[in-house]
């Protein structure tokens, strides 16, 4: 149950998974589920059908013509503190005046805030960072901070992510050498290693982490032993996993043995 507490993002968040799971959702039961009135979910219905992610039924609402891979904006409250720790961590693996990767996505788009507030890069210039990134949302951030140099690749918007993919963004990541990429994947595991719902976002990212030096795949333990269809590299490519503190012994253990370095936060 949620409850009347939460912001109406997690609450979509949570009708589109439940969506997503069980095809069609009723008013009332769906009400009584998350804690919260029959108005409350009759507008939220109403506001995401005007939104084409769900189709407005008489009772309720069912499943849209769309994959549920949610949008970005629905995201961002999935799993959030388990996501600045990890930002955080991988933040602190990144040396000074080096050239950083970062793909789309939630857990991205707080490391990119953790190098902005980093103390000893915002001090000194020498020690800025270069980062390039594909994602509009992370550049529309970082484009006000001084200390940070901003690469953006060209490319097609893809509105699930704001990422830009497509042959521009390949032609623009070919003329660039990273020292390291910092990637956010939506599943991962040692068979089938990092990968993606979306084809286009894994062929961008696949080609960010081969123009880097170092990999490192950032990802919370929601997304361990799991496989998405497209498949950004293999787990010998990654250098370090930043996953949390919810990471049990045995989601670890074959990343360890597979010469990953594993890093809970």
């Amino acid at each position: 149950m949620l409850g009347s507490g939460v912001n109406r993002y997690e609450r979509w968040t949570k009708l589109l998974e439940m969506i997503a799971e069980d095809g069609q959702l009723e008013i009332e039961p769906t009400a009584e589920v998350l804690g919260v009135s029959t108005a409350t979910i009759r507008r939220d219905f109403d506001e995401l059908a005007s939104q084409q992610l769900v189709t407005r039924t008489r009772g309720g609402a069912c499943a849209h013509s769309v994959a549920y891979d949610l949008p970005l904006r629905f995201k961002v409250a999935r799993h959030a503190p388990e996501k600045q720790r990890i930002a955080a961590a991988a933040a602190a693996l990144v040396d000074s005046g080096v050239i950083v990767g970062l793909n789309g996505g939630t857990t991205t788009t707080e490391v990119a805030r953790a190098l902005a507030t980093r103390a000893d890069l915002n001090d000194d210039p020498r020690a800025a960072v270069t980062i390039v990134t594909n994602a509009l949302n992370i550049a529309s951030e970082l484009v006000v901070r001084q200390h940070i140099r901003l690469v953006t690749t060209g490319g097609m918007t893809r509105t699930q992510s704001y990422e830009l993919v497509g042959p521009i963004a390949a032609a623009s990541l070919e003329a660039i050498a990273l020292d390291v990429a910092i990637l956010g994947v939506d599943a991962i595991d040692t068979h089938h290693g990092a990968s993606a719902h979306n084809d286009g976002e894994a062929a961008i990212n696949a080609l960010m982490a081969r123009r880097a030096k170092r990999l490192i795949i950032v990802a919370d333990s929601s997304k361990l032993e799991k496989r998405a269809l497209f498949r950004i590299c293999p787990v010998g490519d990654i250098d370090t996993l930043v996953t949390d503190q919810t990471a049990t012994p045995e989601q670890i253990k074959p990343f360890a043995n597979a010469g990953v370095n594993v890093v809970r936060a």
